[in-house]
């Protein structure tokens, strides 16, 4: 995200990171021993053996409510190990996710599935099922100041920008910028607590974002976890936040984050909604942070906003074609790369600017963007580019910002926001 209002676009063309894999069903005649049924409730992460009607099954990577039967081979959670026999239980699943896949697809399958939704984290408060998401700004940058009051009802998810760091490594605090203050008439501390609670009157749901471009939060080590979450919660309770946004474009520990988010959640409970928007090229393989953050806080992730713009031309999920930024092929080649490498589709997002001048490059019309969420949920007005698999779950989409929607007459959420109502 961009706190200023000239934006230096920096042109990446990319080349996937991430190996080839491949993945090879058991010998059926070994009639190995069934490994412990398959439970709907269980969680599951990499290399947890289940059995299901006399095969028996080991996930790929963290997975619950996926049934083995059908979500088994090449592009899905589990590989079939083929027929099995007896009752020795070879592993059982544990509670939180220990590792993450570390490989790309290399080919499109032939054929298109639908991948259902499957259960949801409890960390989504009472969102949609499929929603808007808007970041409001905390400064002025030539696009329309707006109290928080004043954000279109479009928007179902507000994250503010920005919590910043402070002289203690991890934690961060918020301030309410003195311009913006000043561009809207006055606004305090006390009228901004309040129009949250108007907010959540509403029903909308607001989070605080942490980092941005010019952001330096940094979350290394196991007191800045502690920092962080420590800080985190403290604003949550001050100013009645919902949750956090993860959006440093200055790159992350995954490890400690991790830490840090699943401590936060310890403190604010299950409906602590936790939200990430890393930039393109950092969910372009699994073995990137980012990536691998999201894989493992997946159990308590609620969805990840991409940022598919100022990145120029990127591989797609089938690793095979650079797709150019500002077009609906690099919308969903790039989407799948996520859905087709552990996340639920209900966690996945597609993340735009609101206007040519709210990036330096990737705008498209919000009718493209309404049109990769058909393609994606249906497999309908595609482009070029078809993805493997259609993810009815796709859980919406995100601008950055809603203060220049506003400025550009609210056309980006007034286009989006009614046919989200239409998504399966």
């Amino acid at each position: 995200m961009k706190r200023s209002r000239s934006v230096l676009l920096a042109t990446v063309t990319a080349v996937a990171a991430a190996g080839t894999a491949t993945w090879f069903a058991g010998d059926a005649s070994a009639a190995a021993a069934c490994a412990s049924a398959w439970s709907s409730t269980a969680v599951y992460v990499k290399d947890n053996s289940a059995s299901q009607n006399g095969h028996n099954y080991t996930a790929k990577w963290w997975t619950q409510n996926e049934s083995p039967a059908t979500h088994s081979g090449q592009w899905d959670v589990w590989i079939d190990n083929g027929t099995c026999g007896g009752t020795t239980p070879t592993s059982s699943p544990t509670s939180s996710p220990t590792s993450s896949p570390t490989s790309s697809p290399t080919s499109s399958p032939t054929s298109s599935p639908t991948t259902s939704p499957t259960t949801q984290p409890t960390g989504t408060g009472s969102l949609p099922a499929h929603f808007l998401t808007g970041y409001w700004q905390n400064f002025v940058n030539g696009a329309t100041p707006l109290k928080l009051a004043a954000v279109p009802s479009t928007y179902d998810l507000i994250a503010v920008s920005f919590a910043d760091a402070t002289s203690t490594p991890g934690a961060v605090s918020f301030t309410l910028d003195p311009g913006l203050s000043s561009a809207v008439g006055g606004y305090t501390d006390a009228q901004f607590k309040a129009d949250i609670a108007t907010m959540h009157s509403r029903g909308k749901k607001v989070i605080i974002s942490v980092g941005g471009e010019k952001g330096s939060v940094s979350v290394s080590s196991d007191a800045a976890a502690t920092a962080f979450a420590n800080s985190v919660y403290s604003l949550i309770q001050t100013y009645g936040f919902d949750g956090v946004d993860i959006d440093l474009e200055n790159g992350l520990n995954p490890t400690y984050m991790a830490s840090a988010l699943r401590s936060l959640r310890s403190k604010a409970g299950a409906n602590l909604i936790i939200t990430m928007a890393p930039q393109t090229i950092d969910m372009q393989s699994t073995g990137s942070s980012y990536f691998a953050l999201a894989l493992a806080i997946k159990d308590i992730l609620t969805v990840v906003h991409t940022q598919y713009y100022n990145s120029g031309a990127m591989l797609g999920c089938d690793q095979m074609n650079a797709y150019s930024q500002g077009s609906e092929n690099f919308l969903t080649a790039l989407a799948c790369i996520q859905t087709q490498n552990g996340l639920r589709p209900d966690q996945v997002a597609l993340g735009l600017p609101a206007s040519t001048s709210a990036a330096g490059g990737g705008y498209v019309a919000p009718s493209v963007v309404n049109a990769a969420l058909d393609c994606l949920a249906r497999g309908t007005n595609c482009g070029t580019f078809k993805p493997p698999a259609t993810y009815p779950g796709i859980r919406g989409a995100m601008t950055w910002s809603i203060n220049w929607d506003v400025t550009n007459g609210n056309n980006w959420a007034n286009t989006i926001d009614p046919h989200l109502a239409t998504l399966p």
